[in-house]
């Protein structure tokens, strides 16, 4: 330092800091705050566990479904481009994409190079113009959902497979029916009479067994010759498992992706919960569904035996994102008490079936 230098313009001693010198720290987490967020690398199809969902699933579209069937797809258009600008408002699948996004976060924490984790896929009969609004929508709410699919009134069932899609979610009942159909683990999904709160750190989802989980062999004794036989055929049968249903594969993915966080050591932590809620009684009929689960490696956290009683009451005190089952009388129960239901339509409790299934399960009985 040359003598007579001013002293503001020395040079700071070792590890000094002033106003003028701030850490680099400081400046990265500033300047990474003015930049967007990073989101996360979409995984693979082939190794994402893939929930597909309607638009009209994920969000309430009631007018503009209403403007679609009184006044046909040119009006619905353009009433969609005329209000590109405002999102939907949420529907009933919302808070369980938002609970699958949850789960995805704890997933990407723990392994952070893993594809073993949800990729929500939309998939709309909507036309490609629509899009805008629904990309708003989206991004309104922070939804990380990359893929979509805009059949323009197409079926979508060519891009559910080639999605390798484990659950599609609809309001149309009869593209949920050609899904399953197809072998696809599909529901139509209702909104709830009232809302009600549901965990924002646990996905909880409740399945019914006979014809969800389970085959509807079971559902076809009861129906053909009563519960009497039906507890005969049920204990006869007791060490043999039932053959799968059509959500037995979204279980199995559920299991595994459970499985992951109990590796870690949080089995108690896990922020997947899943319920068997079913109106067998567990004495005279429970072993065989429970035993059939074991069979398939497989397991629920929780398995509630009603014996008959309402579901709703008691999915009501479980507050699930989503609950299956294959009679609208249970889906009803359950909205009436804020639950998000979702209809399966296979098997026997299906209308246009039942003369088909119960012949079916006369020539069951016989056989045996």
């Amino acid at each position: 330092m040359e003598p007579g230098q001013p002293r503001e313009a020395r040079e700071p001693g070792p590890g000094a800091e002033t106003a003028a010198t701030p850490r680099w720290e400081d400046a990265k987490t500033f300047y990474d705050n003015l930049s967007p967020k990073k989101k996360p690398k979409s995984p693979k199809p082939q190794n994402a566990v893939t929930i597909a969902v309607s638009s009209r699933a994920l969000f309430r579209m009631d007018e503009e479904q209403r403007i679609y069937t009184e006044q046909g797809v040119e009006e619905y258009v353009r009433y969609q481009l005329e209000h590109e600008n405002e999102p939907f408002s949420p529907g009933p699948a919302f808070p369980f994409v938002k609970a699958l996004e949850a789960v995805n976060k704890r997933l990407r924490e723990l392994y952070p190079d893993s594809e073993d984790v949800f990729d929500i896929v939309l998939m709309t009969n909507n036309h490609a113009q629509v899009g805008v609004r629904l990309i708003n929508s989206i991004n309104h709410y922070d939804l990380f959902i990359e893929r979509f699919c805009m059949t323009g009134g197409n079926s979508p069932i060519c891009y559910l497979k080639a999605y390798h899609t484990n659950l599609y979610l609809s309001a149309d009942s009869e593209k949920v029916r050609e899904a399953i159909d197809a072998g696809i683990a599909a529901a139509t999904i209702f909104s709830p009479s009232r809302d009600i709160a549901v965990s924002q750190n646990q996905l909880r989802v409740a399945f019914d067994g006979d014809a969800v989980l389970f085959s509807d062999e079971s559902e076809r004794i009861v129906k053909a010759h009563g519960l009497d036989r039906f507890f005969e055929h049920e204990k006869a049968h007791e060490n043999k498992p039932l053959a799968q249903g059509p959500l037995k594969g979204f279980l199995e993915a559920l299991g595994r992706l459970q499985k992951k966080f109990y590796s870690k050591g949080l089995r108690l932590e896990c922020p997947i919960r899943t319920y068997l809620v079913t109106a067998r009684s567990a004495a005279s009929s429970g072993a065989r569904a429970l035993k059939t689960l074991r069979s398939w490696g497989l397991e629920t956290d929780e398995a509630l035996f009603l014996a008959g009683a309402p579901k709703g009451p008691l999915l009501e005190k479980i507050r699930p994102h989503i609950f299956f089952d294959d009679q609208m009388f249970h889906v009803a129960g359950a909205q009436e008490m804020g639950t998000v239901a979702a209809h399966v339509p296979y098997g026997v409790a299906q209308t246009p079936r039942r003369a088909a299934a119960a012949a079916v399960a006369k020539q069951t009985l016989s056989s045996q």
